[in-house]
């Protein structure tokens, strides 16, 4: 009996504790939808947004409500996270591939690397602060990063 009472309590905690893997797995299964992912960073970028806001109004309320505050707070950290995730794991890790520096694809592969890595910093600045300019930039480095990714896309095959 012990036993059995051990191994459920052991499963409970395992289910508990398991992350669940929300990005594209790392296997070369070929199936990627890089607009989807756009989409996606969109919408969190705008959860921010809206998280931001509602940081700011609840603050300057007469009567705090720190439950509030708390959860939004959480609520725009985990997106922002969530930008972060699919910035490096996603496209940095699997869909933006290596070339070779003396070829025409070498600037448009430092353009998107660096628009990447912009948004990392800025979904970074999203979660330390209110500041809505973050939330700007997040929609302007990811304009431009589309741009960039899609229309080199078009000259450079994306698959793997």
């Amino acid at each position: 009996m012990r036993r059995t009472i051990a191994f459920v309590l052991a499963l409970l905690m395992m289910f508990a504790f398991a992350q669940t893997a929300l990005a594209h797995c790392q296997v070369p299964c070929g199936i990627y939808d890089d607009e989807m992912r756009c989409d996606m960073i969109e919408e969190h970028i705008f959860t921010i947004e809206r998280a931001m806001k509602s940081i700011e109004e609840l603050s300057s309320a007469e009567k705090l409500d720190y439950n509030q505050i708390v959860r939004w707070v959480m609520t725009k950290d985990s997106h922002a996270l969530e930008i972060q995730s699919i910035t490096s794991e996603y496209f940095m890790t699997q869909r933006v591939k290596p070339v070779d520096e003396s070829g025409a694809a070498y600037g448009p592969y430092v353009r998107r690397l660096t628009l990447l890595h912009e948004m990392l910093t800025y979904a970074m600045k999203a979660k330390q602060t209110t500041d809505l300019q973050y939330v700007d930039r997040l929609r302007d480095t990811l304009k431009a990063f589309r741009a960039v990714y899609f229309d080199s896309a078009k000259e450079h095959d994306h698959s793997g």
